[in-house]
């Protein structure tokens, strides 16, 4: 049984209190959306144009380590396309039919997300080719000698695709998008500002020194922020009268395990593993996920790209290594070689 991760970046779809409570805390509009200037700057520009000429806006490509904010700013488009946004994801299409089901029942200006895009299923990609490029769809009726083939025209729609490997999209699906942005990591100053708005609209009270702290810890990612966030206003709740500051933060942050880094258990292990068997030399992801116990997806989609920013581990032809930074974070300032 998987354990649970305070700092992880996946979105939790078992919980479905958790999963409202992340829909409210989410912005509606690009006035409201933090950071990710340039990518907002890129598609205001865009959504501009497309109203002015009547038309629905290009396709759009997000990509990115998760909880960015992929899912938020699709539905930020749809809202100032002034449109509705159907929601899938890539692994809940399992055939065509599925896919020809959601391209019919949308209208003109719709907005289809699809989360997890580079797990379309190659014939289902097929099909979404000529609805992207043509928005015709290509249908077989009958089976056999009789089986012929029919175009239905499709209505002028937006897809919008999410992913965290946008290497693993095939060529052809990536050259439909019109429009392909990086989601990058926030500062720690836009992560406060995220905190102190998801506070307001929790009606928790947090001062500014809390939420600073709270953001340093937050792996630069708005997901992790609004769920520590909830945790710490669990812990001020019954320890203490619901006022998150700087001494309720620091307890609830030392019960739940996260360091001055936003490292959580899982995290140090990882580094601690490679430095015990190898020291500072490189050794291979595989060689790392035998070590920690961890899958090779889960350390390169949700523990990698945190570690890599802020300098804690480095990729090099041979493998992944620790660094002298990361070596200093668990106190092993000396240079350790195997011998």
């Amino acid at each position: 049984m998987a354990i649970e991760r305070i700092v992880d970046t996946s979105a939790h779809d078992d919980d479905a209190d958790e999963q409202q409570i992340e829909v409210t805390l989410r912005p509606q509009r690009f006035s409201e959306y933090i950071g990710q200037e340039r990518l907002k700057k890129n598609l205001q520009l865009a959504i501009a144009a497309a109203k002015k000429r009547g038309e629905p806006i290009d396709h759009v490509l997000l990509y990115g380590p998760p909880g960015l904010g992929k899912t938020t700013m699709a539905t930020v488009i749809a809202n100032e396309m002034g449109t509705n946004i159907r929601v899938t994801s890539g692994p809940a299409i399992e055939r065509a039919g599925d896919l020809a089901s959601i391209l019919t029942n949308l209208e003109d200006g719709d907005v289809l997300f699809i989360d997890e895009i580079h797990r379309l299923h190659r014939s289902v990609e097929e099909v979404l080719y000529s609805a992207m490029e043509d928005f015709k769809l290509d249908i077989v009726i009958g089976k056999g000698p009789a089986a012929r083939s029919v175009r239905l025209d499709l209505p002028k729609f937006t897809v919008i695709g999410a992913t965290t490997r946008a290497g693993s999209l095939a060529a052809p699906l990536r050259d439909r998008f019109g429009i392909t942005h990086r989601l990058e990591f926030y500062s720690e100053n836009e992560i406060q500002r995220i905190i102190i708005r998801a506070a307001k609209l929790l009606e928790s009270k947090i001062d500014s020194s809390a939420a600073s702290m709270l953001a340093g810890r937050s792996r630069l990612t708005p997901r992790i922020a609004n769920r520590l966030l909830k945790r710490v206003r669990d812990y001020a709740d019954v320890n203490g009268d619901g006022i998150i500051d700087t001494a309720i933060t620091v307890d609830a942050l030392k019960l739940l395990e996260v360091d001055d880094l936003g490292l959580d258990p899982a995290d140090r292990r990882l580094l601690s593993s490679i430095l015990d068997h190898y020291g500072h030399r490189p050794v291979g992801l595989s060689t790392v996920s035998a070590l920690t116990g961890d899958e090779v997806s889960t350390i390169e989609d949700f523990q990698e790209p945190y570690l890599l920013q802020i300098g804690l581990i480095e990729r090099t032809p041979r493998g992944r290594q620790v660094t002298v930074r990361g070596a200093k974070h668990l106190g092993r300032d000396k240079q350790q070689e195997l011998v």
